[in-house]
């Protein structure tokens, strides 16, 4: 009797394990097979969004493997999710406490994640790009790289600043190597007592000789204002960017150099000052 019940104790357990066996082996199959085409799939899905970005010039070179990733690890992150659950692991709590432990991550690196919301911004929008001048509000020079949590750059002078994105991100920028084209502005005052329109005409030779000077639009040369002591003229004239410099520091040399030429004075400020006399005071 005693042998009797063993064995169907036996053979009861040898049943349940062979249930659980065939139970959790088709389980752990279908996870090794969700894990390896998942993988597949989000090595597939990362390659095309890279192609994808690859054809368009609005994506930063810097971007398009960060936006590949992204979309690989999501992709890998359901695979996983799906994985538990093939096990009876319940996904909505592991779910809500990763989301939780994201959030709080985010509120301890906010700093560090605003940076890189900026760098992502200013590499997929660029408002400026690499080797471009540009002026944030006083953080100017040259641009050297854009990171995805600092911007590099050069001022004039050879000196290095980095600079957090998001700091460039919420200022205005001024970019002075954006455009192909850049109009030089010379201020210079001559004597009332001068001949305006010969100023105007022997200044507006010396812009028309130079050769780095654009026929369209024409330079000009415009009377600004009457100031305390001299009339004051603007030499205007558009020129390629890189010839900005060159061509601003050679004519301000040159506009002295002629109005010198042609007699022409360029006076210093002046006050005149009347002296008046009390004649009541000074009669004995």
């Amino acid at each position: 009797m005693d042998t009797t019940i063993n064995q169907e104790e036996v053979m009861g357990l040898v049943n349940q394990f062979t249930e659980l066996a065939v139970e959790y082996g088709l389980n752990l199959l279908g996870a090794i097979a969700i894990l390896i085409i998942g993988r597949m799939v989000a090595a597939w899905a990362g390659s095309s969004v890279l192609r994808l970005l690859n054809k368009t010039s609005r994506v930063d070179n810097t971007l398009k493997p960060f936006f590949a990733s992204i979309v690989r690890y999501f992709i890998l992150v359901l695979v996983v999710i799906a994985v538990l659950s093939q096990f009876g692991i319940q996904t909505a709590s592991l779910i809500a406490m990763l989301g939780a432990a994201g959030l709080a991550i985010g509120l301890a690196m906010q700093g560090t994640l605003q940076n890189i919301a900026a760098g992502i911004m200013l590499l997929f929008l660029r408002p400026f790009r690499v080797g471009e001048y540009i002026d944030a509000e006083g953080i100017s020079g040259t641009v050297d790289e854009i990171g995805l949590f600092t911007t590099h750059l050069t001022t004039f002078d050879g000196i290095y600043v980095e600079t957090p994105n998001s700091t460039l991100w919420n200022r205005s920028v001024i970019n002075y190597s954006r455009l192909p084209t850049r109009r030089a502005n010379i201020a210079v005052g001559i004597g009332y007592g001068e001949d305006i329109g010969k100023a105007q005409a022997v200044l507006l030779a010396l812009l028309t000789a130079d050769s780095r000077v654009h026929a369209d639009p024409a330079p000009q040369v415009v009377v600004t204002a009457l100031g305390d002591s001299s009339v004051n003229l603007s030499l205007r004239a558009w020129c390629d960017a890189g010839d900005y410099w060159g061509l601003l520091f050679d004519q301000t040399k040159a506009v002295k150099q002629c109005l010198d030429a042609e007699g022409i004075s360029i006076p210093f400020p002046q006050r005149v000052v009347h002296l008046i006399q009390d004649t009541a005071a000074a009669k004995p």
